[in-house]
């Protein structure tokens, strides 16, 4: 199902869409919802590259005390 939208560009931006769809014979509607589905296809790549548990961890330290020079000690302390 086919829904209108409006949207508020810059006119020197309208006229650049304009003259990009006159070249390669697209039209406006066209180009934009090329746009949309590269957009959601990148945000379905972003979600995908980690795996569900990985998912669930992220962002789970943002909150706490620890730095990055905190892990690095850890480490060195652990392997060294």
């Amino acid at each position: 199902m086919n829904t209108k939208l409006t949207l508020r560009l810059d006119s020197n931006l309208i006229k650049f869409a304009k003259q990009y769809s006159a070249k390669t014979g697209k039209p406006l509607s066209r180009i934009v919802a090329d746009l949309f589905i590269i957009i959601k296809n990148e945000t379905l790549k972003d979600q995908d590259e980690f795996t569900p548990i990985v998912n669930s961890l992220r962002g789970i330290l943002k909150k706490s005390n620890i730095s990055e020079k905190d892990y690095k000690k850890y480490l060195e302390e652990k392997y060294l």
